[in-house]
């Protein structure tokens, strides 16, 4: 990370060294962010450990710009090292905590939120990203049998592996962009006309994958529960949308919510054991129980005899053991 004199000169030189600074709260990353206020202006510092997050930041946030849709435009950027960026401040409206104050607006905000989603499709990503194939999604797994507790290993190899073959299975999808990390937390609210009301943030891990990964993210979200009919209704509506049938697609949203949530469990034992972030635990109920909900699926029951042979459920005893296991500060 930037040391706090390549800050000062940064701010400098970007025009906001007389700013006052005040941390914002941060997420799972390693990244950090300040906001900045300046009379009446303000912007938001955001630090990062590695250039490249950076560099993918400004070019994902560049092409959904491009795109017609609405990403903190970038006022200053650190050239020489690449850690620091200086961006438009979008507020403190997060979708979130809209939906707390305010659920009887959780169809109409979804329906909008899945109105973007059906409109990525019509802009072609950039071919050099990353694609989520049926190898790549196995392999996002290899986290979560070395942090989260699993009881038997060859069910839990064995479960990546039918994933996988699963998924290439399916008939021919059209890749579209992914932010991958898409839900309520990372949707800033503005007073903009149709899709441009969202704000995106948190999109520098882009990818290119099938359509319905981003409609899981949101749909099934580890840090709120979005309604069952919400999310019955949003993935007809998107298949409405897209003209794509409704069969094919739900069974790819099954599979592909198994595999993030199990992916997300993994990631939440490895913040706790790890990174010494154990109030990610707390989630772990509610991903769980999107797995079983994704497993319920009759298409999906030889991964579902795997998976309850590989991982117990996050009962309160798992949980503890868990948070025994958090260090009493960060691994460096």
């Amino acid at each position: 990370m930037a040391d706090e004199a390549e800050i000062q000169s940064f701010l400098t030189a970007a025009g906001w060294h007389d700013a006052s600074r005040r941390p914002l709260a941060g997420d799972a990353s390693a990244r950090s962010y300040e906001r900045l206020t300046r009379g009446a202006d303000r912007a938001v510092l955001m630090k990062a450990p590695d250039g490249a997050e950076i560099a993918r930041f400004t070019r994902i946030g560049d092409w959904l710009a491009e795109a017609g849709f609405s990403t903190p435009q970038v006022l200053a950027r650190d050239e020489a090292a690449g850690l620091l960026l200086l961006l438009e401040d979008f507020g403190d409206a997060l979708a979130a905590l809209h939906l707390d104050a305010t659920p009887e607006n959780e169809p109409a905000l979804y329906a909008l939120i899945t109105e973007f989603l059906a409109d990525l499709p019509r802009h072609a990503p950039p071919e050099d990203l990353p694609l989520l194939d049926g190898a790549a999604l196995a392999d996002l797994l290899d986290l979560v049998p070395e942090f989260y507790p699993c009881t038997d290993r060859s069910a839990a190899d064995a479960l990546q592996k039918a994933i996988a073959k699963k998924f290439d299975t399916f008939p021919a999808w059209k890749p579209v962009l992914c932010l991958r990390d898409f839900h309520a937390e990372n949707i800033i609210l503005l007073d903009r006309p149709g899709l441009r009301r969202l704000g995106l943030l948190d999109y520098q891990d882009a990818l290119r994958a099938h359509p319905a990964y981003d409609l899981v993210s949101a749909l099934q979200d580890a840090r709120r529960d979005v309604s069952p009919q919400v999310e019955t209704a949003e993935i007809a509506h998107y298949c409405a949308l897209t003209k794509t049938d409704p069969t094919t697609f739900r069974l790819a949203y099954g599979l592909l919510g198994l595999q993030r949530a199990l992916r997300i469990l993994g990631i939440f034992a490895r913040l706790t054991i790890r990174d010494g972030k154990p109030q990610y635990l707390e989630y772990m109920p509610r991903v769980y129980g999107y797995i079983s909900r994704n497993l319920a699926d009759p298409a999906l029951a030889d991964l579902a005899e795997l998976f309850h042979a590989a991982y117990p459920a996050p009962d309160p005893n798992l949980i503890a053991d868990l948070r025994q296991k958090c260090p009493t500060s960060p691994t460096p």
